[in-house]
């Protein structure tokens, strides 16, 4: 019987390396198998820092979706479900396509050493 998506979460968060490693290989390498889709989102915003990020993102995606602009944004942490990281024009992502997406990111990882954020940020990509 095939994983619920909880069940998913759960053994991807287990996947976290015992070593502490802040280079970008684990990430590079799992992007590469995939084909790279981070190359193929057109204009990205990227917020950092302390404070505001979730508001900053929300007003962007207000702004361009008015514009009649399709708006995808990825956000950490979520609140209630997980699937609310991803959103897609203003929506958290439906639990099929996100048990799609994380399944060909742990597919194309084969098992390599990688982080919860890492795989799941992969499977963002492919949304």
């Amino acid at each position: 019987m095939p994983l619920s998506l909880d069940a998913r979460l759960s053994r991807l968060a287990e996947l976290h390396p015992r070593s502490i490693d802040l280079s970008l290989e684990r990430i590079q390498r799992l992007l590469r198998q995939l084909g790279n889709p981070e190359r193929d989102l057109g204009h990205v915003v990227h917020v950092a820092g302390t404070n505001g990020k979730g508001s900053v993102v929300a007003m962007l995606d207000a702004v361009q979706r008015a514009a009649g602009r399709t708006v995808n944004a990825y956000v950490s942490p979520h609140l209630l479900r997980f699937n609310e990281r991803i959103l897609i024009d203003g929506q958290p992502i439906d639990d099929g396509a996100l048990v799609a997406a994380l399944d060909a990111a742990e597919d194309a990882n084969a098992g390599a050493p990688i982080t919860f954020f890492e795989i799941t940020t992969a499977a963002a990509f492919l949304a």
